[in-house]
């Protein structure tokens, strides 16, 4: 059964296929047998393609920033040249598309139909940077193959679980019916590493108590309860909660008032500024990439060390946070690009929680673990680093679907 699974980003394209048996699912993540990503930032107004498939890897610079051209031509690479895997894009049997919004209205994986379809558009202004993305790939792969089933599985689906005074916002109560509550995002990554690490720990997922930090350039926490997201640090967007490479995290909203009222401040440049220009990049005044502030700090930046130390100071408060809820914790999950990466955002973290008896073993906190227990054998709270596989995470939602 061939699987093709597409992960928009607000400026990435990212794709990979999948052969899988049709009969079994496989227990560990296998590796696509194509793989592509389309940047759209490299170059002004072109995009670039990059593919791997048959032990080779491509650059193509496609001709222009037209995002569905794009998509069709990543595709055609499926099917021609070095890259080749298939004899034609109809052997796909199913595509997964990874969609960051769907609201409450979707709990699990959906067929995409043309009421999906109108679900996602009517949730734009919720996920502007993400959901117009979704909906040029769904319609590519309409127009390419016409019969082929589609399948979305939406990054708010599992936070769906989420009690009401944890998910309402203590507004006027009709803003709340008209949909302004808190949905959750990077469903997808902690579902799976919920899942995962429910196998690491050699227990059942019923029965831990687990909070899931999927921290990369965007970032969020989940409490974890039974299998079920209880709480999330992520609300009505994506800028709610942690403080992140390039947003804000959750802030004073006075400040949004004064900034309109005092400084002329209008929506899309408050949006541009708590969404583009805040976090680490906006404290550091130099990068939202956490590699360059560590390596700023090392060179003695002190603009640099303050941007890490209140990186660190609210990732621990929002842990606390989603600690209170759960009412204790078995185990912590760090997973995506900073979580996977780096040992000392995990060890001046987990510092913070030594009173729970918590105890990071420090040789395998420095040696790059994946998909492994890095806390020491007497800590009463199990420290685990997971590799997230969102894609493979939609590949199996797909399997299950047909």
């Amino acid at each position: 059964m061939k699987i093709l699974v597409l992960n928009a980003g607000s400026s990435s394209q990212k794709s990979c296929l999948y052969d899988l048996p049709a009969d079994n699912l496989p227990t560990n993540p296998p590796e696509p047998i194509w793989e592509a990503m389309i940047d759209w930032t490299v170059l002004a107004e072109k995009g670039v393609l990059t593919v791997k498939a048959n032990a080779i890897k491509q650059k193509i610079e496609l001709a222009n920033s037209d995002r569905r051209s794009g998509i069709a031509q990543m595709l055609n690479t499926l099917q021609t040249g070095e890259t080749q895997v298939l004899n034609s894009l109809i052997e796909i049997d199913m595509v997964g598309h990874r969609v960051v919004h769907g609201g409450t209205n979707y709990s699990q994986a959906t067929l995409i139909t043309d009421e999906v379809k109108a679900t996602i558009k009517k949730l734009i202004p919720l996920a502007p940077s993400h959901n117009p993305a979704h909906l040029e790939g769904i319609e590519t792969i309409e127009s390419l193959l016409t019969n082929t089933p589609q399948i979305a599985v939406f990054d708010t689906a599992f936070h769906t679980t989420i009690p009401p005074e944890a998910a309402f916002y203590p507004i006027p109560y009709k803003w709340t019916k008209k949909g302004i509550r808190r949905y959750g995002f990077h469903g997808t990554s902690h579902k799976y590493c919920a899942q995962k690490a429910s196998k690491l720990l050699n227990q059942p997922l019923d029965s831990l108590k687990l909070i899931t930090c999927h921290i990369g350039n965007g970032a969020s926490l989940t409490a974890i309860k039974n299998g079920i997201s209880i709480d999330t640090t992520m609300g009505f967007t994506p800028l709610e909660g942690l403080m992140m490479g390039e947003r804000s995290g959750s802030i004073d909203p006075a400040i949004l008032i004064y900034l309109i009222r005092e400084q002329g401040f209008n929506a899309d440049q408050l949006n541009h500024l708590l969404n583009k220009e805040s976090g680490l990049k906006g404290v550091s005044q130099m990068s939202a990439d956490l590699r360059s502030i560590l390596q700023a700090m090392q060179e003695g930046n002190e603009q640099a060390k303050l941007a890490f130390e209140m990186y660190i100071h609210r990732f621990r408060a929002c842990l606390g946070q989603m600690l209170a809820s759960l009412g204790g914790l078995d185990g912590l999950v760090f997973t995506a690009g900073v979580g996977e990466n780096s040992a000392i955002v995990r060890e001046k973290v987990c510092e913070g929680f030594a009173f729970l008896g918590l105890k990071l073993d420090p040789q395998k906190n420095a040696q790059s673990p994946i998909n492994q227990d890095i806390s020491t054998t007497d800590s009463l709270i199990r420290v685990l680093v997971i590799h997230t596989e969102e894609d493979w995470a939609i590949a199996e939602e797909c399997w299950n679907f047909k």
